[in-house]
């Protein structure tokens, strides 16, 4: 196994650089505090709230803050960002509590029949989800919505809430931060987001594992109960959908995929598509995106090889036949999930959303498909400049582990 990394990070943009480097003349923890009581301390006063509900977010909180002081090697810029994330999360939680106090009616709310997108990252979970949501019939919770969800929106301020300015000010940091960013995703207040923000507020989430070289925070993670997790998921949507209804829900986030008998347990009448790609592929474009995440807030080497022997290989494998098994054994029932190939999605997006459609016995009213082919007209692939990544040679020799799975599933290779 050669040590040569995958993955080199381009040039921080010279104001980065600038900011860094004046940050290293200063005792950072002291500058940019990391730890509980001041935490704790500055969201209470933030929101003027004291009640976090439940203790179960404390433990995941806890490790967090320690994995981010021992292992992240954050710069300034790294912790002016990770300070004001941990902020947002504490102080939408305590907002969450306080909103179910003094309306206990949102737990009223019915979710009913939501639809998951899930998949390998990179496998064409976002386009898709992005697709899905023309449907005027279908609910998103946007990014401003994921960050701060309290209080409930107002349809008659929903376009022009306060908020959105506020999440698209903190989103798009990430582009001015990170420029090839914007090759990778497109970041704004007002887009749909992913679940992983909704669950930031329990502490348990890989959106948080994905913005740091955090080890013990994300091994920690890989064995939690993740059924408190997708309770408090359910209830933020309660709280979106309680003065501005959706007549149904849809949903995305890579790492639904490992949990979907919990999520069935939550949401027993959930309605999933499973995404499908070339693993070796997705896991080279996921390879790029994480150090990307990570170089913006620490110049530590990423150990892009080490990563890739983590999730590729194996485990990869492992998931998605674990999946493959669930479906099997009806543990994932069959009228539950269906299933969309990158490359149908690439070559006949139409075909492949009306086949998901039928699958579920919905409607795609003639307005909902031409409001997905003037969305496929106005976003062309490379709009935002081409991902450039490169797919580490030794990956191919790894092929006969998902030979099962991409047999199962058609799945062409693409390396």
């Amino acid at each position: 196994m050669t040590n040569t990394p995958s993955w080199t990070p381009p040039p921080h943009p010279d104001w980065v650089s600038q900011v860094n480097r004046e940050g290293s003349y200063f005792n950072l923890s002291a500058v940019v505090p990391l730890d509980e009581e001041s935490l704790l301390l500055q969201a209470q006063t933030l929101t003027g709230l004291s009640d976090f509900g439940d203790t179960g977010w404390q433990e995941p909180f806890r490790v967090l803050i320690q994995a981010l002081e021992t292992e992240a090697e954050l710069t300034l810029m790294g912790r002016l960002m990770a300070r004001s994330d941990i902020l947002h999360w504490l102080s939408s939680r305590l907002k969450v509590v306080d909103t179910l106090k003094q309306t206990p009616a949102i737990l009223e709310e019915k979710i009913s029949e939501p639809l998951f997108i899930v998949g390998l990252p990179r496998s064409g979970t976002s386009i898709l989800f992005e697709l899905l949501s023309q449907d005027p019939d279908v609910g998103v919770p946007l990014i401003w919505e994921a960050l701060q969800p309290c209080p409930p929106p107002e349809p008659e301020s929903y376009h022009c809430d306060p908020r959105i300015e506020i999440a698209d000010s903190l989103v798009t940091q990430w582009g001015r931060v990170a420029p090839e960013f914007n090759t990778m995703h497109e970041m704004r207040g007002d887009i749909p987001a992913e679940c992983g923000l909704i669950m930031a507020g329990t502490f348990i989430s890989d959106h948080i594992a994905s913005l740091h070289q955090t080890p013990s925070y994300t091994a920690w993670c890989a064995e939690a109960d993740m059924e408190p997790v997708y309770r408090y998921h359910k209830t933020v949507l309660q709280i979106l959908q309680y003065r501005n209804p959706r007549r149904r829900w849809l949903l995305k986030a890579p790492e639904h995929q490992v949990h979907l008998e919990t999520l069935l347990k939550v949401y027993p009448d959930a309605r999933i598509v499973q995404t499908h790609r070339d693993p070796i592929k997705c896991m080279a474009s996921t390879t790029s995106l994480m150090g990307t995440l990570y170089y913006m807030r620490s110049d530590q080497p990423f150990n892009a090889t080490l990563f890739e022997d983590i999730i590729m290989g194996e485990a990869t494998a492992r998931r998605l036949e674990r999946v493959m098994e669930q479906r099997d054994k009806g543990v994932v029932p069959e009228a539950n999930i269906t299933d969309s190939r990158y490359q149908d999605l690439m070559d006949t997006p139409m075909d492949c959303i009306r086949g998901i459609y039928r699958h579920f016995g919905l409607s795609l009213s003639a307005d909902a498909e031409q409001k997905m082919l003037d969305y496929l007209a106005n976003k062309p692939k490379g709009k935002f400049g081409a991902h450039s990544y490169k797919v580490d040679a030794q990956r191919s020799n790894e092929r006969a582990l998902f030979r099962r799975y991409q047999t199962h599933y058609g799945v062409p290779d693409e390396v």
